[in-house]
Protein backbone atom coordinates (compact mmCIF):
# COMPACT_ATOMS: atom_id res chain seq x y z
CA UNK A 1 0.00 0.00 0.00
CA UNK A 2 1.35 3.43 -0.97
CA UNK A 3 2.51 5.62 1.90
CA UNK A 4 0.92 9.05 2.19
CA UNK A 5 2.23 12.37 3.45
CA UNK A 6 0.47 15.63 4.20
CA UNK A 7 2.66 18.67 3.51
CA UNK A 8 0.96 21.90 4.63
CA UNK A 9 2.01 25.01 2.69
CA UNK A 10 1.66 28.42 4.29
CA UNK A 11 2.59 31.75 2.72
CA UNK A 12 6.29 32.28 3.37
CA UNK A 13 7.30 28.59 3.24
CA UNK A 14 10.97 27.90 2.54
CA UNK A 15 11.24 27.08 -1.17
CA UNK A 16 14.08 24.56 -1.11
CA UNK A 17 12.66 22.66 1.84
CA UNK A 18 9.15 22.22 0.43
CA UNK A 19 10.25 21.33 -3.09
CA UNK A 20 13.02 18.98 -1.92
CA UNK A 21 10.64 17.09 0.37
CA UNK A 22 7.94 16.79 -2.30
CA UNK A 23 10.43 15.73 -4.97
CA UNK A 24 12.36 13.16 -2.92
CA UNK A 25 9.26 11.54 -1.45
CA UNK A 26 7.48 11.32 -4.81
CA UNK A 27 10.61 9.84 -6.40
CA UNK A 28 10.42 7.20 -3.66
CA UNK A 29 6.81 6.31 -4.47
CA UNK A 30 5.17 8.24 -1.63
CA UNK A 31 1.91 10.05 -2.30
CA UNK A 32 2.44 13.65 -1.13
CA UNK A 33 -0.62 15.84 -0.66
CA UNK A 34 0.28 19.53 -0.53
CA UNK A 35 -2.34 21.59 1.27
CA UNK A 36 -2.69 25.35 1.33
CA UNK A 37 -3.46 26.98 4.67
CA UNK A 38 -5.01 29.92 2.82
CA UNK A 39 -8.31 30.42 1.04
CA UNK A 40 -6.82 29.62 -2.37
CA UNK A 41 -4.55 26.91 -3.71
CA UNK A 42 -1.76 29.30 -4.78
CA UNK A 43 0.78 29.78 -2.01
CA UNK A 44 3.69 32.25 -2.01
CA UNK A 45 7.10 31.02 -0.91
CA UNK A 46 9.64 32.96 1.15
CA UNK A 47 11.34 34.01 -2.08
CA UNK A 48 8.24 34.91 -4.07
CA UNK A 49 7.74 31.66 -5.95
CA UNK A 50 4.05 30.83 -6.34
CA UNK A 51 3.23 27.16 -5.89
CA UNK A 52 -0.15 25.60 -6.43
CA UNK A 53 -1.14 23.22 -3.65
CA UNK A 54 -3.08 20.05 -4.37
CA UNK A 55 -5.86 21.01 -1.96
CA UNK A 56 -6.96 23.38 0.76
CA UNK A 57 -6.06 22.20 4.25
CA UNK A 58 -9.63 22.00 5.61
CA UNK A 59 -10.54 19.61 2.77
CA UNK A 60 -7.79 17.08 3.56
CA UNK A 61 -6.80 17.60 7.20
CA UNK A 62 -8.94 14.73 8.50
CA UNK A 63 -7.58 12.16 6.03
CA UNK A 64 -5.14 9.52 7.28
CA UNK A 65 -1.43 10.05 6.60
CA UNK A 66 1.65 8.04 7.41
CA UNK A 67 3.47 11.32 8.05
CA UNK A 68 2.84 15.03 8.30
CA UNK A 69 5.89 16.97 7.12
CA UNK A 70 6.31 20.69 7.77
CA UNK A 71 8.66 22.85 5.71
CA UNK A 72 10.14 25.85 7.48
CA UNK A 73 10.72 29.46 6.56
CA UNK A 74 10.26 32.32 9.03
CA UNK A 75 6.93 33.67 7.81
CA UNK A 76 5.75 30.21 6.78
CA UNK A 77 6.41 28.86 10.26
CA UNK A 78 4.58 31.78 11.86
CA UNK A 79 1.58 30.97 9.66
CA UNK A 80 1.79 27.28 10.58
CA UNK A 81 1.94 28.24 14.27
CA UNK A 82 -1.23 30.32 13.89
CA UNK A 83 -3.19 27.39 12.42
CA UNK A 84 -5.00 25.79 15.37
CA UNK A 85 -6.53 22.94 13.30
CA UNK A 86 -3.00 21.94 12.27
CA UNK A 87 -1.87 21.80 15.91
CA UNK A 88 -4.83 19.54 16.75
CA UNK A 89 -4.09 17.33 13.72
CA UNK A 90 -0.41 17.04 14.71
CA UNK A 91 -1.49 15.92 18.21
CA UNK A 92 -3.75 13.25 16.72
CA UNK A 93 -1.01 12.13 14.31
CA UNK A 94 1.47 11.64 17.15
CA UNK A 95 -1.10 9.96 19.41
CA UNK A 96 -1.78 7.45 16.62
CA UNK A 97 1.91 6.57 16.48
CA UNK A 98 2.44 8.13 13.06
CA UNK A 99 5.30 10.34 11.94
CA UNK A 100 5.47 14.09 12.60
CA UNK A 101 8.36 15.73 10.77
CA UNK A 102 9.59 19.31 10.51
CA UNK A 103 12.61 21.19 9.23
CA UNK A 104 14.27 24.58 9.84
CA UNK A 105 12.01 26.79 11.99
CA UNK A 106 9.05 24.37 11.75
CA UNK A 107 10.10 22.13 14.69
CA UNK A 108 8.85 25.05 16.81
CA UNK A 109 5.39 24.15 15.50
CA UNK A 110 5.80 20.63 16.91
CA UNK A 111 6.92 22.13 20.22
CA UNK A 112 4.00 24.61 20.35
CA UNK A 113 1.52 21.84 19.49
CA UNK A 114 2.91 19.87 22.45
CA UNK A 115 3.61 16.75 20.39
CA UNK A 116 7.23 16.48 21.49
CA UNK A 117 7.94 14.44 24.57
CA UNK A 118 11.54 13.48 25.29
CA UNK A 119 12.64 13.01 21.67
CA UNK A 120 15.93 14.42 20.46
CA UNK A 121 15.41 17.15 17.85
CA UNK A 122 17.24 19.67 15.70
CA UNK A 123 16.12 22.95 14.14
CA UNK A 124 17.46 26.12 12.59
CA UNK A 125 20.03 27.42 15.09
CA UNK A 126 18.32 30.77 15.76
CA UNK A 127 15.09 28.92 16.66
CA UNK A 128 16.61 26.65 19.30
CA UNK A 129 15.72 29.05 22.14
CA UNK A 130 12.02 28.57 21.24
CA UNK A 131 12.20 24.81 21.63
CA UNK A 132 12.13 24.52 25.41
CA UNK A 133 14.57 21.61 25.22
CA UNK A 134 18.12 20.77 24.23
CA UNK A 135 18.54 20.86 20.46
CA UNK A 136 21.10 18.75 18.59
CA UNK A 137 23.50 20.68 16.34
CA UNK A 138 23.32 18.18 13.46
CA UNK A 139 21.58 18.26 10.05
CA UNK A 140 18.88 15.63 10.76
CA UNK A 141 17.59 13.83 13.84
CA UNK A 142 15.21 10.85 13.72
CA UNK A 143 13.92 9.77 17.13
CA UNK A 144 10.91 7.50 17.31
CA UNK A 145 8.05 9.03 15.33
CA UNK A 146 9.70 12.48 15.17
CA UNK A 147 12.07 13.49 12.38
CA UNK A 148 13.56 17.00 12.36
CA UNK A 149 15.97 18.84 10.09
CA UNK A 150 18.18 21.86 10.56
CA UNK A 151 17.60 24.01 7.48
CA UNK A 152 17.65 24.51 3.72
CA UNK A 153 21.11 22.99 3.30
CA UNK A 154 19.94 19.73 4.87
CA UNK A 155 16.60 19.55 3.02
CA UNK A 156 17.50 16.67 0.69
CA UNK A 157 19.07 14.63 3.49
CA UNK A 158 16.03 15.33 5.69
CA UNK A 159 13.67 14.19 2.91
CA UNK A 160 15.75 11.05 2.32
CA UNK A 161 15.63 10.18 6.04
CA UNK A 162 11.84 10.67 6.03
CA UNK A 163 11.65 8.42 2.94
CA UNK A 164 13.83 5.78 4.63
CA UNK A 165 11.40 5.66 7.57
CA UNK A 166 8.29 5.58 5.38
CA UNK A 167 9.59 3.08 2.83
CA UNK A 168 12.89 1.36 3.53
CA UNK A 169 16.63 1.85 3.34
CA UNK A 170 16.89 0.36 -0.14
CA UNK A 171 14.33 2.78 -1.57
CA UNK A 172 15.96 5.77 0.11
CA UNK A 173 19.43 4.77 -1.10
CA UNK A 174 18.07 4.20 -4.61
CA UNK A 175 16.58 7.71 -4.70
CA UNK A 176 19.77 9.16 -3.20
CA UNK A 177 21.93 7.43 -5.81
CA UNK A 178 19.69 8.60 -8.64
CA UNK A 179 19.98 12.18 -7.36
CA UNK A 180 23.75 11.91 -6.74
CA UNK A 181 23.02 12.72 -3.08
CA UNK A 182 24.56 11.33 0.10
CA UNK A 183 22.32 9.47 2.55
CA UNK A 184 25.14 8.37 4.79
Amino acid sequence: MMKTVLLPLADGFEDIEAVSIIDVLRRGGVQVVTASLGQESLVRSAHGVRMEADALLPDVIDDEYDAIVLPGGGEGTENLLACKPLAVRLQRQKAEGRFVCAICAAPTVLEAAQVLEDEDVTCYPSCSSKMGRRVQDVPVVADGQVITGQGPGSAILFALVVLMHLADERTAHGVANGMLAELG
